[in-house]
C-alpha cells in the first residue's frame, strides 16, 4: 500500500489513535513489500557485441577515447537468466536493464524480430524469478544510423525513437513494471560544472570527427558525447515516446533518470549552487512523466561558476569522486523539494577494489534512504549500481562498481561480500 493511501485511511481526528500497533506494523510491512530493491546494468556495458551501436564505432577509431574496447563485456547477452536468478537468490526483488535500440533496429526501418523476442525472454526471466523489471530504452547509446544524421538534432530520429518505444511496448509491455526513456540526459550539464568538459572537448571532438569519417557521415554526433546541444531533441523525443507508449497500451510508469550530485555552497555563498541546481534539474523536472529516477554517486562544494575540487586528503573512489555515502539522501531531499512526482533511486554505488568500503558506502546510503522514507518522501525504490563489474565507458574495465566480480575470459560470476550484505538488507526490507 502506498504511504499516502495508508495515511489517508488512518488519518483524521481519531483515526490514528484507533489503529493498533499490530495493525500499524502490518501496514508498514505491506508498504515495504512494494518497495523496489534492485541492482542495475546497462545493455551496452554488460551484453557484449553491440556492433550496431554508435559507441561501437566510437570505440574503434583513432585517436582512441576509451581505455578499453567493450568487446564481449560481461556476456550478459547469453547469461541473463543466470544473472537474474543470482540476483533473486541474493534477496533482490527488482532487475534494471537496458533494451538496446540498435539490436532491435540495426538499420533505419529494419526491425529485428529476433531481438524483440530476446528482450521478451529477459523480461520473462524476471517474472519467472519473482523480479520486477525496470527497463531503460536509451542508456547513452543509439543505433549508428541515428548518430550518422546528427543524433537527436535530426527530427527524424526523434520520431524514430518514439516509434521504437511504441514497438517495445507492443511487443512486451505487459511484462514491464517501470520504464525510463533516457538515462541521465542531463549529464552534460553536471560534467560542465565539474570543469571536465573544457578539458576533454578537443579529444571528444576529434573522436566524433573520426567516427564521421569512418562512416562517411559528416553530421555524425553520438548523443552521449555531444554535450548540451542534444537537449532540445532529447526532450522532444522523451515527450513523443511517452505519448507513443501510452498509445501502444503502456500501463506502467514512465519517466527519466537524472544525474544528481549532492552539492553544497562553497564559502557560504549559494548563488552558484542555486544556479547549478537550476541548470541541472529544471528543464528535466518540467518534462512529462510519472516519476523521477535519481542517480547519485557523490557530492561536493560548488563555487560561483564551477565545482570546487575535493580537499587534499579526501577519500576518493576509482572514479575520482569523493567517498560520500550520504550523498544519495541529499539528492533525494533536493528532488523531493522541487517536484511532487514519485521518486526512485535508480543508480547509487561506489567504484572501489576494497569491498569493505563498498559495504560501508551501502550502509551509509541505505540509512539515508530510510530517513527519507521515514519523513514521508514518496520514494519507491533503491536500485544499486551495479550488479556486475562491467565496462565503464571511457574508463574501460578498471572501475569496479559491481557487487559481483566477473572473470574476464570465463565470465564466471563471483559474488562479493557486499552482494550478500545488500541482498540481506533487501530481503529484510531495510537495515534492521
Amino acid at each position: 500500500m502506498e504511504r499516502r493511501n495508508f495515511l489517508g485511511l488512518v488519518g483524521g481526528a481519531a483515526g490514528t489513535a484507533m489503529v493498533s500497533p499490530r495493525a500499524q506494523a502490518q501496514a508498514a510491512r505491506a508498504e515495504s513489500s512494494d518497495f523496489l530493491w534492485g541492482t542495475a546494468g546497462a545493455a551496452y556495458q554488460v551484453e557484449g557485441g553491440n556492433v550496431a551501436s554508435d559507441l561501437w564505432v566510437m570505440e574503434h577509431v583513432e585517436p582512441p577515447l576509451f581505455a578499453d574496447p567493450s568487446g564481449d563485456a560481461c556476456d550478459v547477452y547469453h547469461r541473463f537468466d543466470e544473472d537474474i536468478a543470482m540476483a533473486a537468490a541474493l534477496g533482490f526483488n527488482t532487475h534494471r536493464f537496458g533494451i538496446e535500440w540498435a539490436r532491435i533496429e540495426p538499420e533505419r526501418g529494419q526491425i529485428s524480430h529476433a531481438s524483440l523476442a530476446y528482450y521478451r525472454r529477459v523480461l520473462q526471466s524476471c517474472r519467472r524469478h519473482g523480479m520486477k523489471a525496470v527497463v531503460t530504452l536509451s542508456h547513452f547509446t543509439v543505433p549508428r544510423w541515428v548518430a550518422a544524421s546528427g543524433g537527436f538534432t535530426d527530427p527524424a530520429n526523434v520520431e524514430a525513437f518514439a516509434a521504437h518505444c511504441a514497438r517495445v511496448t507492443e511487443a512486451m509491455g505487459e511484462l514491464i513494471d517501470v520504464a525510463a526513456t533516457f538515462n541521465e540526459p542531463n549529464l552534460a550539464t553536471v560534467v560542465r560544472w565539474s570543469g571536465l568538459s573544457e578539458k576533454y572537448r578537443p579529444y571528444i571532438e576529434a573522436a566524433q570527427k573520426a567516427a564521421g569519417m569512418a562512416q562517411n557521415a559528416p553530421a555524425w554526433s553520438s548523443p552521449m558525447l555531444a554535450g548540451e546541444r542534444q537537449y532540445d531533441g532529447i526532450l522532444a523525443a522523451h515527450a513523443q515516446a511517452i505519448a507513443a507508449m501510452r498509445g501502444a497500451g503502456a500501463r506502467f510508469p514512465i519517466g527519466l533518470t537524472l544525474a544528481i550530485p549532492d552539492d553544497r555552497a562553497a564559502g557560504g555563498d549559494d548563488r552558484g549552487l542555486r544556479r547549478k541546481q537550476s541548470e541541472v534539474l529544471d528543464r528535466w523536472l518540467a518534462a512529462p512523466g510519472d516519476f523521477v529516477g535519481i542517480q547519485t554517486y557523490t557530492g561536493g562544494e560548488v563555487g560561483a561558476d564551477s565545482d570546487i575540487p575535493p580537499p587534499v586528503g579526501t577519500e576518493l573512489t576509482q572514479m575520482g569522486y569523493a567517498f560520500t555515502p550520504n550523498a544519495v539522501e541529499g539528492a533525494i531531499r533536493l528532488v523531493a523539494s522541487r517536484t511532487d512526482q514519485p521518486l526512485y533511486v535508480t543508480e547509487n554505488g561506489v567504484a572501489t577494489e576494497d569491498d569493505r568500503r563498498r559495504i560501508a558506502y551501502i550502509e551509509g546510503a541505505i540509512a539515508g534512504v530510510e530517513r527519507c522514507r521515514a519523513d514521508g518522501i514518496d520514494l519507491r525504490g533503491y536500485i544499486h549500481w551495479s550488479l556486475l563489474d562491467n565496462w565503464e565507458w571511457v574508463a574501460g574495465y578498471r572501475p569496479k562498481f559491481g557487487l559481483v566480480a566477473v572473470e574476464p575470459k570465463t565470465f564466471r560470476r563471483l559474488p562479493k561480500p557486499s552482494a550478500k550484505f545488500l541482498g540481506a538488507i533487501a530481503r529484510r526490507g531495510g537495515l534492521a
